[in-house]
């Protein structure tokens, strides 16, 4: 399967309500990320072994380790889990940004360094949840 199936897929396994809230991100996420690179990830480790929720990624950065290796990974992730939907915004620098800049403005919304949790989307403001889409991808760039 390709990643658009595999992702699709992911969104129709999802009940209702969450499968119409989760699609309504992941457009929300392409509009904001025209052309981006997607990725998904099932959740499994090598042994087939589930060891994290499957994660809907979007565009690519490069993972520095402290050894010298490198990996490439998604910048935005979208993850459906059992209270809600969480939306990771990965390697940002400043942990504390997300919170201070949109946490507020989001609405009913918890805001971690690099995550935003919430229990419905129509808890929060998809306006300011797409500002924050783009700073993280646009952080990257730089």
């Amino acid at each position: 399967m390709t990643e658009e199936e595999q992702i699709a897929a992911y969104i129709a396994s999802q009940p209702e309500p969450k499968r119409n809230d989760m699609q309504a991100l992941h457009e929300l996420t392409l509009g904001v990320l025209p052309g981006c690179k997607l990725w998904f990830e099932d959740g499994k480790n090598s042994e087939g072994r589930v060891v994290s929720n499957p994660n809907i990624g979007y565009g690519s950065y490069t993972i520095k380790y402290a050894d010298g290796k490198t990996r490439d990974f998604f910048q935005i992730g979208l993850s459906a889990n059992t209270t809600g939907i969480s939306v990771y915004i990965l390697g940002i620098k400043d942990k504390t940004y997300l919170a201070q800049t949109f946490g507020e403005k989001l609405g009913n919304a918890s805001v971690t360094g690099y995550c935003i949790k919430f229990r419905k989307l129509k808890d929060i403001n998809t306006d300011v949840l797409a500002a924050a889409i783009k700073y993280g991808f646009e952080a990257q760039q730089d």
